[in-house]
């Protein structure tokens, strides 16, 4: 069984799928503190893969015709999702047609079948995850060249902290042009 926080539809509004509709399945528990997450740990659902994959096919239900018509986009997010996702619930969702991302701290392997992985580092974790689709780094001025050179991507993003400090975000951007800007574009619209 799997601790599962909400499933509900909405934008990406962060990183490389920013604007796309797309299904996400919010975990709970995660192994790291970090003092802007906007996730209740005590609140979960205790779900089997299949009840996960029935669930997101009912939210999924308000898609419009023409939004099915193309693979979806499902987020498996957290907390900490490396924590509970393993190959069987990856397979799951992959019969049932969905093109599976995650967001991860990546500080625990993943299941080799993800589609897309979003590994988003954070200052004192241990990262095992060298190769990622997209770094995401939420800048708080620290050293984000060592994520850089640590895990190889093929998208590196900074993202301002709950969209706080974007004048230094951009400022470090243009000094260092292989990084591109990430917003909080659902806290700006505010939409979940």
């Amino acid at each position: 069984m799997y601790r599962v926080n909400e499933i509900f539809l909405s934008l990406q509004g962060e990183g490389y799928h920013t604007g796309m509709p797309a299904v996400f399945v919010r975990f709970s528990m995660c192994n790291l503190a970090c003092p802007w997450c906007d996730t209740d740990f005590a609140a979960y659902t205790p779900m089997s893969a299949a009840d996960i994959v029935a669930e997101v096919e009912r939210v999924a239900g308000n898609l419009s015709a023409a939004a099915t018509a193309v693979r979806p986009l499902l987020v498996l997010t957290g907390g900490e999702p490396s924590l509970q996702v393993d190959d069987a619930l990856v397979e799951a969702l992959h019969n049932a047609g969905w093109y599976v991302c995650i967001e991860t701290n990546g500080t625990h392997p993943l299941p080799a079948a993800i589609d897309w992985v979003t590994c988003s580092p954070k200052e004192h974790s241990r990262v095992v995850l060298s190769q990622v689709s997209e770094l995401k780094v939420v800048y708080l001025a620290q050293d984000v060249e060592a994520w850089r050179r640590q895990i190889s991507a093929s998208h590196y993003y900074l993202q301002p902290c709950s969209c706080n400090n974007t004048d230094a975000v951009v400022a470090y951007i243009l000094a260092h042009p292989w990084w591109r800007l990430s917003l909080q574009t659902q806290k700006y619209l505010d939409i979940k």
